[in-house]
């Protein structure tokens, strides 16, 4: 009985530890990760948000007006996604836009957590457009430790100015606006951000400044129009004592604008410091095509906090130095050549934001083929083997505690995996194409293919395996569905070289280069194959380096 009690005992502490570390996924997971029944049958057009900020006690004020277009009949429930302690007051509805007709006022609603659900009377007309304004106001939550943790961002500068910004990537754009914080569904039609702040200070967003208004009240009244579609987290309003610069750069597709706001004091820093921009953007659209904004323009922006990606109006905060905040996160010595924030964030206008996925699960699209993206900067101004150094040097940061693809549909964002583990695996993708200029096709090919356009990583692998004529899914199933490395097992006895895969999915087939007798390519499988060869040349064998494999050597 004894022994008994003992292994209940056991079981019980196992069944509390797993509890206990577990992530069950809530409700509200689900009403914010998938596109669910409030979201499916509409389509965002375009957002006009307009924010007052009061910098004395962090509340902003304003509403957002959401134009749509009708997909589906049947529904009459919307889904607007605002965190708390924000709140909503009203929404004013438009029945049809087109035909002006007359506006429904909704003031009563259901809240449930961090959603708010709206009942319209609706008619039966398919990809009709409409609007509703969703007026709100409150205090966001204020970031501890931003970007990691988001919400507003209010510090003061070295000279105790304010200086406010919103980093909410992962957390979502509905800690400070209302709208529909799905990331499948981009405005098609562009948004426009206008931002209400004390005349002192200057306000910067996203796209272009169309109109900045004197409201001789003690605030100025700025607003910024955008062309292309955008993320949700990407619209972010950054508010300080800036001054500007700029330059015209000559691209692929024309003049492009290169724009930069930066706090007073750094102005000097900048001049000097931001030259990286402009050799990011010619390895960039070397590498994936025409800059994808070119209508909105290139900013970089002084931010309170490292970096973010901002569509049009990418955040800085590297400290005017080479490397991520003077450190190469290769170890390799290439990463301290250039400025990590430059081009890590501005990377991201091709993968990121340009081509989005549909599902946080798949944000190794996002931050993988940007994680690649600083290797083949490094590759373009310093050679293929300082970009193999750098890419390779990475791997020490790889964790392999879960899948890179997390579930589907609910709010549950993925790993570290998705940066470096995601980032080798395409450069090892990239060996088994062995085919420099075709790579760089598909990685052209992509952007363009894909222009503007939320994706899942099904649509990305197939472009892959389709436009390289090799056949890609098992090595994207074993790395981003897995935590196994494949390991090639081998023996050499004599003239006779085995070798077979294990810790491997069923079915897995990436060949190889190896070096063994001289360089050759092998294709092993979960089966012992072998390879004779004359006994003369030296034995040791090796894998070629860039390939992100374990090799283990048996009897």
């Amino acid at each position: 009985m004894k022994f008994v009690r003992h292994i209940l005992i056991f079981y019980f502490l196992i069944i509390i530890f797993y509890s206990a570390f577990s992530q069950p996924f809530t409700h509200s997971d689900t009403l914010r990760g998938s596109n669910g029944s409030g979201r499916d049958w509409w389509d965002v057009q375009r957002y006009d948000l307009n924010v007052k900020f009061n910098i004395e006690d962090s509340t902003i004020s304003g509403y957002n007006i959401i134009s749509f277009k009708k997909l589906k009949n049947g529904y009459n429930t919307i889904q607007i996604d605002l965190q708390k302690p924000l709140i909503i007051d009203s929404v004013v509805y438009d029945q049809n836009i087109e035909n002006g007709e007359t506006k429904q006022v909704v003031t009563n609603f259901d809240n449930e957590g961090n959603v708010y659900f709206f009942k319209f009377q609706n008619d039966d007309r398919l990809f009709k457009h409409y609007k509703m304004t969703v007026f709100y106001h409150g205090k966001p939550t204020i970031a501890v430790k931003p970007p990691w943790d988001g919400g507003l961002v209010i510090k003061k500068d070295k000279e105790g100015r304010p200086w406010v910004s919103i980093a909410c990537q992962g957390l979502g754009a509905s800690v400070w606006y209302p709208c529909k914080d799905y990331q499948g569904d981009e405005p098609d039609d562009g948004a426009s951000l206008t931002i209400t702040v004390p005349d002192t200070l200057i306000a910067v967003g996203n796209g272009r400044l169309t109109d900045t208004t004197n409201n001789n009240d003690g605030t100025k009244t700025y607003r910024w129009e955008v062309k292309a579609p955008i993320n949700n987290y990407c619209l972010i309003p950054y508010i300080g004592k800036y001054v500007h610069f700029g330059e015209i750069y000559k691209g692929e597709k024309g003049n492009l604008t290169m724009d930069y706001w930066v706090l007073d004091y750094n102005l000097e820093k900048a001049k000097k410091q931001f030259k990286d921009a402009t050799r990011m953007m010619k390895a960039f659209e070397y590498w994936f095509g025409p800059y994808p904004f070119y209508e909105d323009g290139y900013k970089l922006v002084d931010a309170p906090y490292l970096g973010m990606e901002h569509q049009s109006a990418t955040a800085y905060g590297n400290g005017y130095q080479n490397g991520y905040y003077g450190h190469d996160l290769s170890g390799s010595g290439w990463g301290m050549k250039w400025d990590f924030i430059i081009v890590h964030e501005s990377g991201h206008e091709w993968f990121g934001n340009n081509i989005t996925t549909k599902d946080i699960a798949d944000m190794w699209v996002h931050e993988g083929f940007t994680n690649y993206s600083e290797a083949l900067f490094t590759e373009y101004y310093y050679g293929k083997e300082a970009g193999d150094d750098y890419v390779i040097g990475l791997r020490k940061n790889i964790e392999n505690k879960e899948p890179i693809i997390t579930p589907y549909g609910v709010n549950d964002e993925p790993g570290e995996d998705i940066y470096y583990k995601a980032s080798n695996m395409l450069h090892t993708i990239r060996q088994v194409i062995n085919n420099d200029s075709l790579f760089r096709q598909i990685l052209r090919g992509l952007n363009k293919t894909f222009y503007h356009q939320t994706v899942t990583t099904k649509q990305i692998e197939d472009y892959i395996s389709a436009k390289s004529k090799i056949d890609f899914s098992k090595v994207f199933d074993q790395y981003l569905r897995t935590i196994k490395i494949p390991t090639l097992e081998y023996k050499i006895e004599d003239a006779t070289f085995s070798y077979r895969w294990t810790n491997c999915i069923s079915g897995f087939d990436l060949p190889l280069k190896i070096n063994f007798k001289g360089e050759r390519w092998i294709k092993p499988t979960e089966s012992w194959q072998t390879l004779k060869l004359y006994p003369e040349g030296d034995n040791n064998f090796s894998v070629d380096r860039n390939f992100y494999i374990n090799t283990k050597k048996v009897d």
